[in-house]
């Protein structure tokens, strides 16, 4: 039987990958994706212009969550386990938590970016960030 932890890990684990494949969905996209998802106007142009800038800042974040994503799937014991997975869980959760929380001093640093992506990608970030710790919590009980 599965416990919380191991079904909170599994579906923060499916959350990262599902943002990991919308963030590649912008690159295949172009520029009408990123601008659905809220980017700034500048990165919206930048990828109308066929600037390779926009594609490696968003493949970068993609690779990110797909990293997130497996050990998350690690620790849920869904995939064989990977190297520090508690300590890096903790550090994933905590990251996506201050994400969450940091975005109106964020928004000052990018303030091209829109209200909606602002306030769409925290709420995101509060759930992952939450599914996260409660996994870790259930699972370690660390904290």
């Amino acid at each position: 039987m599965s416990s919380v932890g191991t079904i909170a890990l599994a579906v923060g684990g499916a959350l990262s990958a599902f943002a990991a494949v919308a963030h590649l969905a912008c690159i295949a996209l172009g520029a009408p994706a990123y601008r659905v998802m809220g980017a700034s106007d500048r990165m919206v142009r930048a990828a109308e212009e066929g600037s390779a800038r926009p594609a490696l800042i968003t493949l970068f974040i993609a690779m990110m969550l797909f990293l997130w994503s497996g050990y998350a799937l690690a620790g849920a014991g869904v995939i064989a386990p990977l190297p520090l997975t508690k300590s890096a869980l903790m550090v994933i959760s905590a990251i996506y938590l201050l994400r969450a929380v940091a975005f109106p001093f964020l928004k000052t640093l990018f303030p091209a970016n829109t209200q909606a992506f602002w306030l769409v990608s925290s709420a995101v970030c509060l759930v992952m960030g939450l599914v996260h710790l409660v996994g870790i919590i259930d699972l370690w009980g660390v904290l």
